[in-house]
């Protein structure tokens, strides 16, 4: 079976604060390149039985394949004689036929080997731990918060998938990442299919950047804006964090208009960044955060990414709305409304009545 290459597809999530649905991707891969898939694409065009005799392909090798919805026992048997996990379609279905559990084998991603009986093949695709496990990312994650959530839904241990963080070449960085993959481990739904390396997942996670950054052009606009593509990700990790996706360009345009005229950008997202905490008050004490990351300390963009964000809010990074505004205030959190105004004294009104509004909901109800 010739080697698979990376496919994508789109299947929008129900929506969550201040991240756009992700999509869908899915990647897989003959031995160790494949690692993660989402959906339930085909690995190839199968239609009716594939040839008697399969190529000469030595046993034991790992195949990842994917079943589609709808798939019947016949598509199935070319496809694993294709991929030479089987001799023969044929002798396939003969036992398919013979085992009634063979119909209960449904849509997903299997990890399988190759030269394998068929009666073997249909318990290891009953088997749950033969099933890719489903991983999903929202948009906006921090780097501790995506590594907490691949853990618990791989078994990967937290610690190992942090100490992969820090090996670039493994994962596949892109040069100008510095070396950091923070903001570079995409937002989507995966599929991880069993035995892969925290390397092999994460890196599948950024494979998945490329291909964002790629349909956006990332690296030739921002050159053209006059900044690097790194600077470019860090602002929109801070449009990603303080909007909706409707707002995105507008929050973009404000980081762009602060830094022109000098301005400290003030950003709550970036001290809730630095405290690894997610707050919508923040006290005089943490707005005095000493850190790189607290743009209301320092001047400039922060050091790095906030999050990862989404292809949407990377595209408002490049192409911000026009205006003049310098501030913006989320009135309504559950409705993410939020007003833009270039007059200060406007936006310390919108916030006072964001306090008096928020503080008013969240009060005890009286017995």
């Amino acid at each position: 079976m010739s080697q698979l290459v990376p496919f994508l597809t789109e299947d929008p999530l129900p929506p969550s604060r201040n991240r756009r649905s992700p999509v869908r991707w899915t990647v897989t891969a003959l031995g160790v390149i494949a690692l993660i898939v989402a959906g339930v694409w085909a690995v190839s065009t199968v239609r009716g039985l594939a040839p008697a005799e399969q190529a000469m392909v030595a046993p034991g090798q790992p195949v990842d394949l994917v079943v589609n919805s709808g798939d019947s026992l016949s598509t199935l048997a070319g496809r694993l004689a294709e991929a030479g996990v089987v001799t023969s379609a044929t002798s396939f279905l003969a036992t398919a036929e013979l085992d009634e559990r063979a119909t209960r084998i449904g849509p997903g991603v299997y990890s399988l080997q190759t030269g394998m009986d068929p009666a073997q093949v249909i318990e290891a695709m009953l088997d749950p731990a033969s099933r890719a496990a489903p991983l999903v990312l929202p948009e906006g994650l921090r780097l501790d918060e995506t590594l907490r959530i691949t853990a618990e839904r791989t078994g990967l241990p937290q610690a190992d998938l942090a100490a992969a963080t820090v090996d670039s070449e493994d994962l596949g960085l892109p040069e100008w990442s510095r070396g950091r993959a923070d903001g570079f481990l995409f937002p989507a739904s995966y599929e991880v299919i069993p035995g892969r390396t925290p390397a092999q997942v994460l890196g599948a996670m950024v494979r998945r950047f490329d291909i964002a950054s790629d349909e956006v052009s990332l690296e030739k606009r921002a050159k053209r804006m006059g900044m690097s593509a790194y600077d470019v990700l860090i602002v929109a990790s801070l449009v990603q964090a303080e909007a909706a996706p409707k707002d995105f360009r507008k929050v973009a345009r404000v980081v762009y208009n602060r830094l022109d005229q000098g301005m400290k950008l003030q950003f709550d997202s970036t001290v809730n960044y630095a405290l690894k905490q997610d707050t919508f008050f923040l006290t005089e004490d943490m707005l005095t955060t000493d850190s790189p990351y607290n743009t209301f300390v320092i001047d400039g963009l922060p050091p790095g990414p906030i999050n990862s964000p989404g292809q949407e809010a990377i595209e408002a990074a490049l192409n911000p709305a026009k205006g003049d505004w310098l501030y913006f205030v989320t009135v309504d959190p559950e409705t993410l409304t939020t007003r833009f105004t270039a007059d200060y004294e406007q936006f310390l009104v919108w916030k006072q009545k964001f306090r008096e509004g928020y503080a008013a909901t969240a009060a005890p109800q009286a017995p």
